[in-house]
């Protein structure tokens, strides 16, 4: 099957303020982490292929968290995409964007989120038909101002800002009209999840979701 890969995107990520970034070291902590995230209100998950325990992970929150709507990040190798899909993610995220990426993703069809930082990146991924996309790393590319500056001449795309992305500066992101979510990873840092403080997962993730109500 081959789809364009922004097909459904907007279902997976419109509506939630902040998508939570994971790397799992544990595929035992996969379930209560996303459960918690859940509970307060992130249903959005990413988890980053970065450990050898994602992919199972994803497919075990999309089995015990139907709630949850689970993709994968950190995807830069084509072959990424059709594991992903194997283990039931619902998108994947990049933090740039090649061709071959653009045509695994739609071989796999999977949604997928490319990453741009350039003006010209956001022409060369429009001209390919994606409307939406994510911005990284984006203090280190600009911030805020950047959105600001592309926002008149490109009206039409919108981003999912990344990197550099606290509690702290959240908010601002998100009051710009063309975010549509960020993504970050402090409401499941690798201290909570080592302790398991499910209960601090689940506080910082209603709060995330109160950045945008």
């Amino acid at each position: 099957m081959s789809i364009q890969p922004q097909s459904g995107i907007e279902s997976v990520l419109e509506g939630t303020p902040v998508v939570a970034v994971l790397t799992l070291e544990c595929v035992e902590d996969a379930v209560p982490l996303a459960a918690a995230l859940v509970s307060g209100g992130l249903r959005a998950i990413e988890v980053a292929l970065r450990t050898e325990a994602a992919l199972e992970a994803v497919a075990r929150i999309g089995r015990e968290v139907p709630e949850a709507v689970v993709g994968v990040g950190s995807v830069i190798e084509p072959a990424q995409f059709e594991g992903a899909k194997r283990a039931g993610a619902r998108f994947a995220v990049s933090p740039g964007a090649a061709l071959d990426l653009h045509a695994a993703a739609s071989a796999a069809g999977i949604c997928w989120l490319p990453g741009a930082q350039s003006v010209s990146e956001v022409l060369a991924l429009r001209r390919l038909g994606y409307r939406l996309l994510k911005y990284f790393p984006a203090e280190a590319s600009g911030g805020v101002a950047f959105l600001r500056s592309i926002a008149g001449p490109v009206p039409d795309v919108r981003f999912c800002p990344t990197g550099g992305i606290t509690p702290l500066n959240a908010a601002e992101y998100l009051r710009e009209p063309n975010v549509a979510c960020v993504a970050g990873s402090w409401v499941a840092e690798a201290q909570l999840v080592a302790s398991k403080d499910w209960e601090r997962v689940r506080l910082l993730a209603r709060q995330a979701r109160a950045l945008r109500p």
